[in-house]
């Protein structure tokens, strides 16, 4: 049985007419067991019965994935049915300009089936047939793919989406609806292989979804990423958690954001619990530690008064699984006033380490080098205070760097768009802070 604990870090003490507090949560989950685990077996071929986890594969079939991206992407798709676990739902998706069910078949009378060996063995068959043609138009998967979880009693729902290029066959409009559409039915990991795809477009999907988004350089690599991806996904044992935040009346939540094992932004996915309490999905939970930055703003008290400023819970279901306090005291002793939270520093940096990353090769690609430099500068900067060593390596093939500390660097010519894509996709993954 999964068990959860809530550990909070912060300074408690305001100054003199102080009003926000900042914490970092440190949830940690044991014992989570895999996914569908007791309840699998009693999932029915024809998808009718009561399997709790379902996993769709959706891999890029336009015209451009021809040759070398196919054939890895069909052997890919091959390697991951193979790691899904007998009794789990799954279906098999080939996108273009439109979305196709690959297996079970188009003219199966079932939209997803329990695995067994007979339908891993006919799924492989079908990849197999799987032909490059056609436009990108991703909306459409994602429409399938939803269409298709829609038909299924799973609680637990994760997509693979992968991509070679850009999505041109539709409107952005269209993409950016149907990801609103299906926000909060199920998770995805989004890939993108070789250097023609847009991180922006990938990373909005696997945001909104909860999922992750990264690069896969070179098109042999695809099946073990995808190997990984649904090991991870038949992990995690717990299907869905939220993280509570209940505030004073009077005061305002200001952010909550998830800070590791990547930074994401959770504020804008608010549900209302109760007056007080707000609620933000965080997805499934397999045996790990994920860490929250929550700020809260309170109304200013007299020195020498004490406060709780939050009660952040983790919630599986209606059940409280976890809990932590967040507290405020107003103090007019200095020393213990300006004193910095090493957690909150730390992943304060690690924030705008992403942001100054992102912005600075958004400045890059439209020829800003000005402004490019100064973020990269920025980045280079953050990530050596914060021990970001991969960050560092990876800027470092596109800034070259004259003072590490003062963030002094000059943008490198001609670097290779892999690399830069290679730091977008990696900005938001953070280091854990170091404690003595």
């Amino acid at each position: 049985m999964a068990e959860f604990s809530a550990e909070v870090f912060q300074n408690e003490f305001l100054s003199d007419g102080g009003t926000d507090v900042h914490a970092i949560v440190s949830v940690t989950c044991t014992g989570a067991g895999a996914a569908g685990a007791g309840t699998a077996a009693s999932a029915t071929a024809d998808a009718g019965g009561a399997g709790q986890v379902a996993e769709i594969v959706a891999v890029d079939t336009s015209g451009s994935m021809q040759g070398r991206n196919m054939e890895a992407a069909k052997h890919a798709a091959a390697v991951a049915v193979d790691q899904i676990p007998d009794g789990t739902l799954f279906a098999i998706i080939g996108g273009s300009h439109v979305a196709t069910r690959i297996f079970p078949y188009p003219n199966a009378r079932v939209p997803m089936v329990a695995m067994e060996p007979g339908a891993r063995a006919e799924a492989k068959r079908a990849i197999s047939t799987m032909a490059a043609s056609g436009g990108t138009a991703i909306s459409t998967w994602l429409r399938l793919a939803d269409d298709l979880f829609a038909t299924v009693p799973a609680a637990q729902k994760h997509l693979i989406l992968l991509t070679d290029g850009k999505n041109e066959s539709e409107p952005k409009m269209h993409l950016d609806q149907m990801i609103t559409h299906v926000t909060g039915h199920f998770q995805c990991d989004a890939r993108g292989v070789g250097d023609r795809w847009v991180v922006e477009e990938l990373r909005k999907i696997s945001t909104a979804l909860l999922g992750t988004v990264d690069l896969i350089a070179r098109p042999e690599d695809i099946a073990e990423d995808f190997a990984a991806l649904v090991r991870k996904s038949m992990s995690r044992g717990v299907a869905a958690v939220d993280l509570r935040v209940w505030a004073p009346q009077g005061s305002q939540v200001l952010f909550v954001k998830q800070v590791a094992p990547e930074v994401d932004d959770l504020t804008s996915r608010r549900t209302e619990v109760n007056a007080l309490t707000s609620g933000y999905p965080t997805g499934a939970w397999g045996d790990e530690t994920r860490d929250y930055h929550v700020a809260v703003r309170v109304a200013a008290k007299p020195v020498g008064s004490e406060q709780l400023a939050a009660r952040v819970q983790v919630a599986v279901g209606d059940e409280v699984a976890a809990s932590g306090l967040v507290k405020a005291k107003w103090s007019d002793d200095s020393t213990l006033t300006a004193r910095i939270s090493p957690e909150v520093a730390h992943y304060t940096g690690q924030a705008e380490l992403a942001s100054a990353i992102q912005e600075g090769l958004a400045a890059k690609a439209s020829g800003d080098e000005a402004t490019a430099t100064v973020k990269l500068g920025r980045a280079v900067q953050l990530a050596a205070e914060t021990g970001n060593d991969e960050a560092t390596s990876r800027l470092r093939k596109i800034v070259e760097v004259e003072n590490e500390e003062e963030g002094t660097v000059r943008l490198k010519r001609n670097t290779a768009k892999l690399d830069e894509m290679a730091l977008d996709t990696a900005s938001t993954k953070t280091t854990r802070v170091r404690r003595a």
